[in-house]
C-alpha cells in the first residue's frame, strides 16, 4: 500500500487527462521519462503519418486473377426444400444465374426466413419466384430478388465480405517451381516473379495475367564471329547462307572487335526463328556473309537460386518504354522489355553481377568489391574504348542508390558492408570516388529512399542526407528508441521496401518480423514492430498506370503476396496490440483514483472491434492490479455494442468517423496508468487511435 503524507486531504474534484498516442515503440527511454503515449510493447500496429496508431492492413496472395479483397456478395431469400450447403453452386432454373454459396442463415428478426449468401455471382437473380438447382437437381426456390453487399448488421457485412474473399482466395495459384520466390518486378500492367524450376537446374520467369502465373520463354541467342563491314542492327532479318532459315534480330552485343574492323565477335538475341541454323555464314537482305556462326542458336536460361536486384530505365531507347535491368549474383545480367529477354555480357571472368543501377545513362553492375559500368547510352557495350570502366572499392558492395545533388548533379551511393562511397562525376572522364566516413556501412537489401536514403547499419537504421552544399552528406541512426532490439536482429535482415502512400520504410527479417518506420518529410515520427504469418524473401513496389502504388513480396512458400490488401494475413487472423508507457498525468508523486468512463479518440474505416484494458502503477503487484477487463467495441455504420457488466449497454453508434465513449469499469488506485489495446480477427478493418481520454481524482501526494 501507499504512504500518504499526513495532514493532506484528498481532492474530490475529478480531473481530465488524455494519453496522446504517439511516438511508436520506445524500449530505451527510462520509464518515467518516456512519453506516455509511446508504446512499451506492440505488434502489428503502425504509426500513422498524421498521428496516432493504426492496426496494419493485411496482405493477400496475388497471381493476376481477381483480388480476394475485391470480392462482392449477394443475399438471396430462399425456401430450401432439399439440401443447399456451403460450397454448392446454385443456378436459377429460369434465369440461368449462378452463384457459389458461402453461408446459409436466417434473419435475426425473422428466423423462419432463410437466405443464402452468394459470391462469384453471374447474373443478378432478379426473378423472385424461380426454382433453385444444385447440380441440375431442384433443391429450393427463390422468395425475393437478390440484393448485393448488404446484410442485417454491419458485422455480418464484414463477415460476408471476408467469406467471399476466402472463396476467391482459393483460386490464387503459387508460382510454379520449388523453393521460395527470389525475385519480382512490375513492368507495365504486368507483374513478374522468379522462382527455381522443379529439379533446381534453372529458374523460370513468370508473368501474371487473368489466368494466373504463366512462364515466359526467354528466347534464343546466337553466337557469331567475323562480323564484317555491314553493321547488324535490331529488327534485321538474318538468313542462313546454307540452311536458308531466318530469324529477326532483337538485340546485338559485341564482346570484342568491331564491325568496322571486320572482326566483331558477339551474340544476337533472336525472335521468330524459322528452323535450325548450322555452321554457316549469315546474310541480311542483299548483304552477304555479314558474320559467321558455328552452330544453331541456343535457348536462353536463367541460373537458379539467385537474388534479384533490378532497376528500370528507358536510357537504351529514350523514345521507347522503360526496360528492366536485372542482376542476381548467379548468372549474367539481363535486359527485359516485356517481350525480349537479352543477356548482357561484361567480359568479367565470373560474369555474375549482384547489384545494378542505371546512373548517368550508364548501366552499373557490382562484382564483389568492384563495380563496372557500360558505355554511355548502351547497356550492351562494355568496351573501355567506348567509355566503359571498372572501379574498385576494396570492400564487398551491398547496393547502390542515386543521391540528388546541387544543380541536378546526381551522385551515386556505393554501399559496402563496412564502408560507404560516393561517386561524383558524369562519366569515365571525370569520375571521383570519395570514401564517406569510416565504419559506416549498409547491410545488403536494406537500402531504400524515402525523403532521403535509409539503410541498416551496425548502429541501427541509418539515414544519409543531402544538403544544399553539393556533396556534403550527413548520417545519423534513427532507431535509438529500439536500439537493443534492432541490434539482436540486424544480421537477420532479408528485404526492405518503401510504402510511399504512408511515408514508410519497411525492414524485414528472416524470422517473419519487420519494422515499419513512419516518416514525416525528413523526420522520423515512430517505429513499430510487425509479425507476419509468412516469410518475406524479396519485395518490390511500383506505380500502376493510374499512379496508384502497388507493393508485393515474394515468399518462401512460392506465392507472391500484395501488401495493403484485405483484412487478414491471406486468410489468417491479424493479431495486433499496443501497450503504452505509463501515464502519470504530470503528477508522478500523487496517488490517483481512476474513474469511469474512458473515451477513445480516433476514427474507424469500417467495421471493427477494439478491446481495451489497463494496468496501474507500473504494474506493481503490491498495488493490487485489477482483474483483466476486456471490453469489445464494434465500429461500423449502424452497429451496436453491448458488452456486459463492465460496460454501458445498448448504445447504437452510427458514424464510423468518430469513436464512442466506452463505459469501462475503470477502478483502482495508483500513480499512473497504462493502456492495452488489442484486435484479433481476419475481417476487422483498421482503426486509427489518436488518444484515450480518462478521469481521475488526486487522492494525496505520496511520501518517500
Amino acid at each position: 500500500m501507499f504512504d500518504v503524507m499526513p495532514g493532506l486531504s484528498a481532492s474530490l474534484q475529478p480531473k481530465d487527462a488524455v494519453t496522446i498516442l504517439t511516438g511508436g515503440l520506445d524500449q530505451e527511454t527510462p520509464q518515467w521519462e518516456a512519453p506516455a503515449g509511446s508504446a512499451r510493447d506492440s505488434v502489428n500496429y503502425e504509426v500513422a503519418v498524421d498521428g496516432g496508431y493504426i492496426d496494419i492492413e493485411g496482405y493477400e496472395a496475388f497471381d493476376g486473377q481477381p483480388a480476394p479483397s475485391d470480392a462482392s456478395f449477394m443475399l438471396l431469400d430462399v425456401t430450401v426444400t432439399g439440401s443447399i450447403v456451403v460450397a454448392d453452386t446454385v443456378t436459377g432454373l429460369t434465369t440461368g444465374d449462378t452463384g457459389v454459396v458461402i453461408a446459409v442463415a436466417t434473419y435475426p428478426d425473422n428466423e423462419t426466413q432463410t437466405y443464402l449468401v452468394l459470391t462469384k455471382v453471374v447474373g443478378d437473380f432478379d426473378n423472385a419466384t424461380e426454382d433453385l438447382q444444385v447440380s441440375a437437381s431442384t433443391e429450393g426456390n427463390v422468395d425475393a430478388v437478390g440484393y448485393s453487399d448488404s446484410a442485417p448488421t454491419a458485422k455480418l457485412i464484414a463477415q460476408y465480405n471476408n467469406l467471399a474473399a476466402d472463396e476467391y482466395r482459393s483460386d490464387i495459384a503459387v508460382v510454379a517451381g520449388e523453393d521460395g520466390v527470389w525475385g519480382g518486378f512490375s513492368l507495365g500492367a504486368l507483374k513478374y516473379a522468379i522462382r527455381n524450376k522443379v529439379g533446381g537446374a534453372t529458374a523460370g520467369l513468370y508473368k501474371s495475367d487473368a489466368a494466373g502465373w504463366t512462364e515466359i520463354s526467354l528466347g534464343v541467342e546466337l553466337a557469331f564471329t567475323s562480323g564484317g563491314a555491314y553493321v547488324i542492327a535490331e529488327q534485321d532479318t538474318i538468313t542462313g547462307a546454307i540452311s536458308t532459315e531466318t530469324a529477326v534480330v532483337e538485340r546485338v552485343q559485341i564482346t570484342s572487335g568491331s564491325f568496322a574492323g571486320t572482326d566483331a565477335v558477339g551474340y544476337l538475341t533472336l525472335s521468330g526463328q524459322s528452323g535450325a541454323f548450322q555452321s554457316e555464314t549469315l546474310n541480311v537482305g542483299a548483304n552477304t556473309d555479314v558474320c559467321t556462326i558455328a552452330a544453331d542458336s541456343a535457348a536462353i536460361t536463367m541460373s537458379p537460386s539467385g537474388r534479384l536486384d533490378y532497376d528500370r530505365s528507358n536510357f537504351a531507347d529514350p523514345a521507347g518504354a522503360e526496360r528492366v535491368y536485372g542482376a542476381d549474383g548467379v548468372g549474367f545480367g539481363w535486359e527485359f522489355d516485356g517481350t525480349v529477354f537479352a543477356r548482357i555480357r561484361t567480359g568479367m571472368t565470373a560474369d555474375t553481377p549482384t547489384h545494378v543501377r542505371v546512373h548517368k545513362q550508364q548501366l552499373v553492375y557490382s562484382f564483389a568489391s568492384s563495380f563496372q559500368h557500360s558505355a554511355p547510352g548502351n547497356p550492351f557495350s562494355w568496351s573501355v574504348i567506348l567509355g566503359a570502366a571498372e572501379i574498385s572499392t576494396g570492400y564487398t558492395i551491398t547496393g547502390f542508390d542515386v543521391q540528388p545533388g546541387a544543380e541536378g548533379n546526381a551522385a551515386l551511393l556505393v554501399a559496402c558492408r563496412q564502408r560507404l562511397f560516393i561517386l561524383y562525376g558524369n562519366s569515365v572522364s571525370d569520375w571521383n570516388l570519395v570514401r564517406y566516413r569510416e565504419k559506416v556501412g549498409a547491410y545488403e537489401w536494406t537500402i531504400q529512399q524515402v525523403a532521403y536514403t535509409l539503410f541498416l547499419d551496425d548502429v541501427g537504421i541509418t539515414d544519409l542526407r543531402t544538403i544544399q552544399a553539393f556533396g556534403n552528406f550527413d548520417h545519423a541512426a534513427i532507431s535509438g528508441s529500439i536500439r537493443k532490439l534492432i541490434t539482436t536482429k540486424r544480421t537477420l535482415a532479408t528485404a526492405s521496401c518503401v510504402i510511399r502512400d504512408k511515408n514508410q520504410y519497411r525492414l524485414f527479417f528472416t524470422d517473419k518480423t519487420a519494422f515499419y518506420v513512419t516518416m514525416s518529410g525528413a523526420k522520423t515520427i515512430g517505429i513499430m514492430p510487425v509479425l507476419f504469418g509468412h516469410q518475406v524473401t524479396c519485395t518490390w513496389n511500383e506505380e500502376d498506370s493510374s499512379g496508384n502504388e502497388e507493393a508485393y513480396f515474394g515468399c518462401d512458400d512460392g506465392f507472391v503476396y500484395q501488401f495493403e490488401k484485405g483484412t487478414s494475413f491471406d486468410g489468417d487472423n491479424i493479431y495486433a496490440y499496443v501497450n503504452t508507457h505509463f501515464d502519470n498525468a504530470e503528477s508522478i508523486q500523487y496517488l490517483k483514483e481512476y474513474l469511469a468512463p474512458i473515451t477513445l479518440q480516433g476514427k474507424g474505416t469500417g467495421y471493427a472491434e477494439v478491446s481495451v484494458s489497463y494496468e496501474l502503477d507500473d504494474s506493481r503487484s503490491v498495488v493490487g492490479q485489477p482483474a483483466v477487463q476486456v471490453g469489445t467495441l464494434p465500429l461500423g455504420q449502424g452497429s451496436t455494442w453491448d458488452i456486459g457488466l463492465e460496460w454501458d449497454t445498448g448504445v447504437v453508434w452510427d458514424d464510423s468517423s468518430v469513436l464512442p465513449t466506452l463505459g469501462l469499469d475503470l477502478r483502482g488506485e495508483g500513480r499512473n496508468i497504462s493502456w492495452i489495446i488489442t484486435k484479433d480477427s481476419d475481417y476487422f478493418l483498421p482503426v486509427l487511435l489518436t488518444g484515450i481520454h480518462y478521469r481521475y481524482l488526486d487522492k494525496a501526494p505520496l511520501r518517500g
